[in-house]
């Protein structure tokens, strides 16, 4: 696209309509994607569209938003448009969607923790590795090792009080 040239927004409608985009009954038009849905808005500005805006929800899961990127830089080059991230503050490739990604990431954390946005939680609170044996697992070993212990205790107690 063109600076200064007018955005066709007729041009990416078309091309999202082929893209099984599909309308709410609620009026919100969602691009149905294999990872998941995403929700299809205009920008205007002085009652004018300028642009299209994409809503990805916020999750832990940057699966959708990794696709999103893919398949919304290919529309853009199909329309001749651009693709852009405001958080980033430039324009979009297909190969530039790990810096998205790893933004979103940093975007669903925040939220999750500091908004406490239900849909954004199992991002902030991600599941720790384990380290180490469970705790059932440890009981277990300790009294293993605490029977042969034992064991040789009472037996060397033994062995001495019959002189040996």
């Amino acid at each position: 696209m063109t600076p200064g040239t007018a955005y066709d927004a007729a041009r990416v409608d078309a091309l999202l309509a082929e893209r099984s985009v599909v309308l709410r009954p609620d009026g919100q038009r969602v691009w149905r994607l294999p990872d998941g849905d995403v929700e299809v808005g205009v920008l205007r500005e002085a009652g004018q569209v300028v642009a299209t805006e994409l809503r990805v929800p916020l999750s832990e899961r940057n699966e959708l938003m990794r696709a999103t990127v893919v398949e919304a830089a290919a529309l853009a080059v199909a329309a001749g448009a651009r693709l852009f991230d405001p958080q980033l503050g430039r324009a979009l490739e297909a190969r530039d969607a790990e810096p998205v990604v790893e933004q979103y990431a940093r975007t669903a954390r925040y939220a999750g923790e500091v908004a406490g946005l239900p849909e954004a939680i199992g991002a902030s609170y991600a599941m720790p590795e384990p380290q180490g044996f469970s705790p059932g697992t440890r009981f277990v070993a300790f009294a293993i090792g605490a029977f042969i212990v034992l064991y040789f205790v009472v037996g060397a107690l033994i062995d001495r009080l019959n002189g040996r």
